[in-house]
């Protein structure tokens, strides 16, 4: 596991450094976002015989911030938004966007794999930024940030993962029973079990899963070396945060960070939770930009 090393409380916080954990009790208020734009012109890439992928940029000084979302969700979300109205107070360039299938993007999302959606995060960095960036990946977002970063490593700056749910899907498939496992097998079809849509569950493709095999990253060291910053609650019933855990111990990177928000719940859209995430990002940026 990676390295512990505890320092003392301060501002209510108990603060560690270096491959280290930060678990925050009782935080004190962060001084940062106050307010959210929940709408802004969307644009879209136009790719060769593939769905258009909506999205959002702002133009600014390096680096920029990209923002992946997780499983079934969209670039409106709260921390998306946070994050553009932080890096356009900065001057920094921004973007975020849809994966196919997803929220204003072309597709459908039953036809999608991890793959696809790696290739989609690809496509949106090589094509509509430039220069380095710091990845911002939510949940599943957090599992392509570092796919992501092992193909570019030479654009890739910085990460944040909130919530990573690293091999998520994979690892959920292979804890249920064998029963379990053998019918979903036989039908095709998973019901995922979940608390974000009204259904109560996600309709995940047998073919899914085989397919989030060839990605996974928690059976060996992942070839990162930048900066990693993870962010975890120690409260969310759908991406244990041990798991960030694991990816702090798999990554190479000697300049990793993991924060434990005690009362974080999976999705980090509380108000303590997106100041601690535009904090985080800033802190990045001059550290980038400083050194």
């Amino acid at each position: 596991m990676a390295a512990l090393a505890l320092s003392s409380w301060s501002r209510g916080a108990l603060r560690t450094s270096h491959r280290g954990i930060t678990a925050y009790r009782n935080m004190d208020p962060l001084h940062g976002h106050s307010g959210f734009r929940q709408k802004s012109s969307v644009q879209f890439l136009s790719r060769p015989d593939l769905p258009k992928l909506a999205y959002h940029s702002i133009k600014g000084k390096s680096p920029g911030v990209i923002f992946l979302p997780g499983f079934a969700s969209n670039m409106n979300g709260e921390k998306a938004v946070a994050l553009e109205d932080f890096c356009k107070s900065l001057g920094h360039s921004y973007l975020r966007f849809d994966y196919t299938g997803c929220g204003a993007s072309e597709g459908e999302m039953e036809m999608c794999t991890i793959g696809k959606w790696k290739k989609d995060v690809l496509t949106v960095i090589d094509e509509l930024t430039e220069g380095p960036q710091i990845l911002v990946g939510s949940s599943m977002g957090g599992w392509l940030m570092l796919l992501v970063a092992i193909a570019r490593p030479d654009r890739t700056a910085a990460l944040v993962g909130v919530s990573t749910a690293a091999d998520h899907f994979v690892s959920v498939f292979k804890s249920l029973p064998i029963e379990a496992k053998k019918e979903i097998e036989e039908k095709g079809v998973w019901k995922m079990a979940t608390k974000y849509n009204e259904e109560g569950f996600y309709n995940i493709s047998y073919d899914f899963i085989k397919e989030a095999e060839n990605h996974c990253v928690l059976h060996s060291p992942i070839p990162v070396t930048c900066p990693v910053r993870l962010i975890h609650g120690m409260k969310d019933d759908t991406v244990p945060w041990h798991v960030s855990i694991q990816v702090a111990d798999r990554i190479l990177s000697p300049d990793l960070d993991v924060t434990l928000r005690k009362h974080g719940q999976h999705r980090m859209s509380d108000k303590d939770d997106l100041k601690l995430l535009v904090y985080t990002v800033d802190d990045l940026i001059d550290k980038l930009t400083t050194n």
